[in-house]
């Protein structure tokens, strides 16, 4: 019968990421995409001064400490990860090893484009070889150079998008709709503002049944007046409370993402094509 047959080769084309299908696509990059979905929320939001990135922090079972999400690559820039832990440790290192190699050759920082389209350059190459795969972890990197505040978001796609704010992730619709409703209010937000705002946003991520805490939140800021810096603990909490505070009935006028049409608030970079929404 016709059945067997055509179930049989449903996936013939998704068997390394160098097959492309009938209809222009490379399975196995939207597969890495995918994974990127499955991990879990991170935000960042720029103003004029500032950059914020705030993450939800998983731990595999209670008896296992949080998953790092953040990581510093130089005094000014940073990223938070959501995807694969073991790839993005991986990543991570590569930017570290970048930004000290311009360090010591040019004896000034790297610029937060350059390094970014230095990792979109490594990720593509993971695209166009047999037998290897694509990193199945997307990035937000936040950074402060001679340009200002940045907000870029890496996709392991090798897309990269300078963003005004961003969110990737589970749920992630919940906190877009949020940040493009609120997208005009960041470029004068002071830094107090700005980390309300990032994590007003990320509580939207979060299941009903879980509450946003200093423990399962990771917070960092980077800016003209501070080098990349990341929050726990009592700094924390005094974040979250703030923003218990200051959000009034605020929650009341976000729609449920389930019923919003998915949307983007990311500017594609130079070359780059519009991002996928969830």
């Amino acid at each position: 019968s016709l059945i067997p047959i055509c179930t049989m080769f449903r996936n013939q084309y998704d068997n390394d990421v160098t097959t492309w299908s009938p209809e222009g696509r490379l399975h196995q990059l939207e597969y890495a995409m995918e994974a990127v979905k499955q991990g879990s929320a991170s935000v960042g939001v720029k103003s004029k001064t500032h950059a914020v990135l705030a993450s939800l922090k998983r731990a595999p079972s209670e008896l296992s400490a949080y998953q790092k999400k953040t990581y510093q690559i130089d005094d000014h820039v940073g990223i938070t990860i959501a995807g694969l832990t073991a790839d993005a440790r991986t990543l991570s290192k590569f930017m570290q090893t970048e930004c000290m190699n311009h360090k010591y050759a040019y004896d000034v920082q790297l610029p937060v484009s350059r390094l970014v389209t230095v990792v979109g350059n490594r990720l593509q190459r993971s695209t166009i070889g047999y037998g290897r795969r694509p990193f199945g972890v997307g990035l937000l990197v936040a950074g402060y150079d001679a340009r200002g505040p940045h907000i870029f978001q890496v996709e392991p796609s090798s897309n990269f998008f300078n963003c005004k704010a961003q969110a990737i992730g589970a749920r992630s619709q919940s906190a877009r709709t949020y940040l493009e409703r609120n997208l005009d209010k960041f470029p004068s937000c002071n830094v107090d503002e700005l980390v309300g705002h990032s994590l007003r946003a990320l509580r939207d991520c979060l299941p009903t049944e879980v509450e946003l805490n200093a423990k399962n939140l990771c917070l960092s800021i980077v800016g003209g007046d501070r080098d990349f810096t990341t929050y726990s603990g009592v700094e924390l909490q005094t974040y979250l409370d703030n923003i218990d505070v200051d959000a009034g009935g605020m929650e009341e006028d976000i729609p449920n993402a389930a019923t919003d049409a998915p949307a983007s608030d990311a500017t594609p970079a130079d070359g780059a094509a519009a991002p996928m929404a969830e």
